[in-house]
Parts: C-alpha cells; sequence; structure tokens
C-alpha cells in the first residue's frame, strides 16, 4: 500500500448506522446515518461531540432530544419530515408536544449544537425548542404547522437561525426569549443573528422577547398577523440594543383573534414596545391594513405593564401603503427618533 493510500484511509470519516453505535474515544468524528423506521434518538444517545447524526429522506414519527454539544443533526432537506410519534415514558420532549428539543442544564449549556435541512410538522407545541444552549445554529429548517411556536429558544447566547422556513404556526413562527417560566430582566444574547428566514401564515413572524445585543436583518416576513413583534417590559436591564434591518415585510393582514396578553393582531407590520435603544433601518415595510391599537407599518406602543420605548432609532425605511398610518407613534416618550424615512403617512404627523 502506497503512502497516498494510507494517508486517505486515516483521513477518511467513519459512517455507521444507528445500531453500532459512536466510534470509540479519540477516534475521528463519526456520521450516524438513520434510515425511515430506524430510532433517531439512538443515533443521537450513542454520538459524541464532533459526530453527525444524517437523516434520510423520508417521513419519522418520532421526537428527538440532544444534550450533546459539537453535534450535527442534519437531514436531506424538506424530504427528511419529522412527525409526533408515540410519546413513551422517558421522553420528556415528545411528552411536552415538541419535534426535536436542544437542551442544556443550569450548570452546563449545549454549546457549538447544529440542527439543519429538515422538516418539522404537526406537533402540538413547538417545532424546534432549545433552552440553555451557546451557538446553537438552526438552519434550513422547515417548520410548518406546529400548535405554538415553529422555532423557539430561551435562556440562550449566540445563536444563528439561518435560511429557515416557519408557516401556519399557532404563535410565532421565530420566537426567541429570555425565559418562558419565570419574570426577570432581559438577556444579553451576546449577538444573536436571526437572517434570511421565510416567515408566513403565523400569528406572528418573529418575536423577541425581553432580549438585548441581537439582530432581526433580510428576513422575508408575509401573511401573518404581525411580522416583527419587538417586546420589553419594566424589569431591569431593559429589552434594547437591537437591531432589525433589511427586511422585506408586506401584507401581513391576517386575523388573529385577541389573547390573555394581546389585542387582536391584523395588519401590523414592524411593532416595537417598551425597548430602548433599537435601530430600525433599511425595511422595505407595505401593505397593512388593520384596526388593531397594533396596526400599522412601523409602530411604536407603551408595553402593556405601562413601560415606554426609550432611544428608539427609525431611519431610511421604506414604508408605504399601511393602514392607519406608515409610521405610528403611540410613545409619549421623547427621544425616539425618526429620519430619512420614505412614507406618506404618519400618526402623529410630521414623522415622515
Amino acid at each position: 500500500m502506497t503512502k497516498r493510500h494510507i494517508t486517505y484511509l486515516a483521513c477518511t470519516m467513519v459512517v455507521v448506522t444507528s445500531g453500532l453505535g459512536a466510534a470509540s474515544p479519540g477516534s475521528a468524528p463519526t456520521t450516524h446515518l438513520v434510515r425511515p423506521g430506524e430510532s433517531i434518538q439512538q443515533a443521537v444517545d450513542a454520538a459524541k461531540p464532533g459526530d453527525t447524526v444524517l437523516l434520510s429522506a423520508g417521513t419519522y414519527r418520532e421526537s428527538v432530544r440532544v444534550t450533546t454539544s459539537q453535534l450535527t443533526l442534519r437531514g436531506a432537506g424538506r424530504r427528511t419530515v419529522l412527525k409526533p410519534g408515540i410519546a413513551t415514558a422517558g421522553n420528556s420532549c415528545a411528552q411536552a408536544g415538541n419535534g426535536i428539543c436542544v437542551e442544556g442544564t443550569k450548570d452546563r449549556a449545549v454549546k457549538g449544537t447544529t440542527v439543519a435541512s429538515l422538516t418539522l410538522s404537526g406537533f402540538t407545541k413547538n417545532g424546534l425548542w432549545a433552552t440553555r444552549t451557546d451557538r446553537l445554529t438552526v438552519r434550513r429548517v422547515t417548520a410548518r404547522k406546529n400548535g405554538v411556536w415553529g422555532i423557539a429558544q430561551e435562556r440562550s447566547t449566540r445563536g444563528v437561525f439561518r435560511n429557515n422556513t416557519a408557516r401556519d404556526n399557532g404563535d410565532a413562527g421565530l420566537f426567541l426569549a429570555n425565559t418562558t417560566d419565570t419574570e426577570q430582566g432581559a438577556t444579553d444574547t451576546r449577538g444573536t443573528v436571526i437572517d434570511g428566514n421565510r416567515l408566513t401564515g403565523n400569528r406572528i413572524g418573529v418575536t423577541v422577547r425581553r432580549l438585548r445585543n441581537l439582530t432581526v436583518e433580510d428576513n422575508t416576513l408575509t401573511t401573518n398577523c404581525a411580522a416583527v413583534f419587538i417586546v420589553g417590559d419594566e424589569t431591569p436591564p431593559r429589552a434594547g440594543a437591537l437591531t432589525v434591518r433589511g427586511n422585506n415585510v408586506f401584507e401581513n393582514n391576517k386575523y388573529c383573534a385577541k389573547t390573555a396578553r394581546l389585542p387582536f393582531l391584523q395588519g401590523a407590520g414592524i411593532i416595537l414596545t417598551g425597548a430602548e435603544d433599537t435601530l430600525v433601518s433599511g425595511n422595505r415595510v407595505m401593505d397593512h391594513v388593520g384596526t388593531s391599537p397594533l396596526s400599522g407599518g412601523i409602530v411604536l406602543f407603551k408595553s402593556f405593564v405601562g413601560v415606554k420605548s426609550e432611544r428608539n432609532r427609525i431611519s431610511d425605511n421604506l414604508v408605504l401603503r399601511n393602514s392607519p398610518a406608515d409610521i405610528v407613534n403611540e410613545e409619549a416618550a421623547q427621544g425616539n427618533t425618526f429620519r430619512t424615512n420614505t412614507c406618506d403617512t404618519s400618526k402623529p404627523k410630521g414623522l415622515c
């Protein structure tokens, strides 16, 4: 055998099926191949940091819980579909009604894990649920017709949500928050990015709740009840230091009935409530029509617990054919600025 052949063999990645388990400690990263009818969870449990669990095209009736850092769970594109299966004892992800759960602990975050190139459909709660993660990447995932959120994350930092599709989910297509079960100040996400996603037919396209240091850019949002919802409250630190930039936001005119927390939604483009020091710039916000208190193209609204939005900059946006107005400022607070926007109507007058 030549030296060239030896080098090739030493560098070749090991591939195993889901039934064979992971490679021995210290070996090269392993790809665990899973086919329809085999267990994704078994392959994930066998995988080590650095491994890939590769799902062939087909339908899997299963929920999957991931607790391993540096793991890649990747399908073959939209033809790899996860749907609800039987919620067996010990499968907390399935019992909660979620499709994929990426879950760290208070003492140890799941770091550097990736979920990519698959579809999550019909789960009673969330398509993908993540908590206590760092540098989680979710890309080219389709989340459709899930009961609450399409893709959701809390208590996490430095996430990347890129080139996903979320449609027809019960609440937000993409939902990112500090926490979902306690009251506390905004979390610094240390640069989380929501980029290049397509969000259609949801109650809300993107919800960013009680977070700081996060960017929402270059997304397309249409036919939701509301497109982008930036939410703060009274607990310090305040939500803010955010960027909403370069998004294509049009015709989010679906009607959604009121809830215990919000009035009915319809015809709402980009909404800020209780946020500070946020830049909204370079967005195209077109053709929204509604009579909700939150209707309009770009809307600043005092939060529902009475916190004002302050020192936000609304600049260089194209905002046209929105009703009741292209730009709506319901705030009494001083310090929000509106500059060089292309718009025809504002409430109050003089903001265009």
